[in-house]
């Protein structure tokens, strides 16, 4: 009940920053894991991380899914205890831990039928397919884990906890990077499972991950009560979820179109410029995921301000997160800038001084080129927040479709067309600043719409 009722009443920025924090730490060792993880698959074999990287674009299908109806659940919930409804939000967090397995089941007809189909779409390349698929087999086809690992993040974050998130998120990670060497190259008692080690080590930290966070909403978090043993589904509870999280999740598998869309662009040039991309998306985790760990601390905070009616803390909560975002991805612009080459050393395989400079002759320039839209990116990022914290998931929606589906992908392919591979990656840039006029345009209208007006009811 206190942490709940801080969102009403904590100074913004301490409240900002303490619900922020252990999500920012969180996704930080996340970001560390992804790359680490690359980099063991990197040093296995430089065909394994192009496997890894055309595989990407369904393990983001996952998270989409995941985290789309688990934004929906938190931000229905958020403005429920806002409101003062109980009953709601105790049904609405009942029904995210059903929506994420029932995905989960879904992931794994997906998985083990749909990988291959997809897969040979990207590739000739027979080791490099094989390799992909027995990737995806694991990795994709048993990613209920992590599907209800992020739903309990969820729950317990629209009620303020972010303590149990964190450890969910750092105690997951931690397992699988060190099973990584082990399960990759075989250590000690381990079997050498190459890239399958890679996938395995990813699900054993995910199966750890929801355990906590089981724990964390069943028995640790007190301002929510769940009753699974009496559950029953209820459509308009389901329509309220997907209102905010449908949205979210098609705007978060934009994300899979778009690198899906960019692989089967750049595979036109070389499998080097698909695997520079792919070490790009594992770069900027380590830039973005403090920006969304960021936004996972102030979801609830907008959410619960908006459902009590709170304007001036709603936009303070706003002003002290853009701030913030825009610090953190300035200091990554300038990260990526100067040291590209260090950081693509970091993937380039052991042995083979032709496919390292090859890597590098083809990165360096992506990393600076790309870096530039980070700036664009963030006010994107949380001007998605405040969409998603009062309700409106499709203005967010509407945002990203513009940013990754009209813009990005035809401008990539026009000017790989008539200017060379090295002009795809401004698509980048020039999309993520377009997208911030629009974003602003949308924001201004709902403004004056529902926020302007906004006063806590009498008492």
């Amino acid at each position: 009940m206190q942490s709940q009722q801080k969102m009403g009443t904590m100074r913004m920025g301490p409240l900002i920053f303490s619900m922020a924090l252990p999500a920012m730490i969180s996704m930080l060792i996340n970001a560390l894991y992804n790359i680490v993880d690359s980099i063991f698959v990197a040093r296995y074999s430089a065909s394994a991380l192009t496997a890894v990287s055309l595989v990407f674009p369904l393990q983001q299908l996952v998270i989409a899914i995941a985290v789309g109806t688990g934004v929906g659940v938190n931000s229905l919930i958020a403005r429920c205890l806002g409101a003062k409804d109980q009953e709601k939000a105790d049904n609405a967090a009942e029904h995210g831990v059903v929506l994420s397995i029932v995905g989960g089941i879904v992931f794994i007809l997906l998985g083990f039928l749909g990988s291959r189909p997809f897969l040979s779409g990207f590739t000739e390349n027979a080791a490099v397919l094989e390799q992909a698929v027995s990737y995806s087999h694991i990795a994709v086809g048993l990613s209920i884990f992590v599907m209800v690992s992020i739903m309990c993040e969820k729950i317990q974050q629209s009620t303020g906890n972010m303590i149990i998130p964190m450890c969910q998120g750092l105690t997951g990670a931690i397992v699988n990077i060190i099973l990584d060497p082990l399960l990759i190259f075989g250590i000690g008692p381990f079997p050498e499972m190459g890239i399958r080690g890679a996938a395995l080590a990813t699900i054993i930290g995910q199966v750890v991950g929801m355990l906590i966070g089981l724990w964390g909403v069943f028995v640790h978090q007190k301002v929510l009560a769940l009753r699974m043993r009496g559950w029953k589904p209820n459509l308009r509870m389901i329509g309220a979820i997907y209102q905010v999280g449908l949205p979210g999740i098609i705007m978060q598998s934009l994300s899979s179109v778009l690198t899906a869309g960019m692989n089967a662009i750049l595979i036109q040039f070389s499998e080097t410029a698909v695997t520079i991309l792919g070490v790009y998306f594992k770069l900027q985790t380590f830039i973005f995921m403090p920006v969304f760990g960021l936004n996972q601390g102030a979801l609830p905070v907008m959410g619960y301000n908006f459902g009590a009616r709170d304007r001036h803390r709603l936009l303070s909560a706003y002003r002290i997160t853009l701030i913030s975002a825009l610090v953190i991805l300035g200091v990554g612009t300038v990260i990526f800038q100067i040291f590209p080459a260090q950081m693509i050393m970091l993937f380039t395989p052991a042995n083979d001084p032709a496919a390292t400079a090859d890597m590098l002759e083809t990165g360096i320039p992506a990393l600076r080129i790309i870096s530039l839209s980070f700036l664009g990116a963030g006010f994107g990022i949380i001007n998605s927040t405040v969409f998603q914290a009062i309700g409106h998931g499709l203005a967010s929606l509407v945002v990203s479709f513009c940013r990754q589906l009209c813009i990005i992908l035809p401008v990539a392919a026009l000017l790989g067309y008539f200017f060379g591979l090295g002009a795809t990656w401004y698509a980048f840039p020039f999309a993520e600043y377009i997208a911030v006029v629009i974003s602003y345009a949308v924001l201004a209208r709902i403004y004056q719409k529902e926020i302007k007006n906004l006063a806590p009811k009498a008492q």
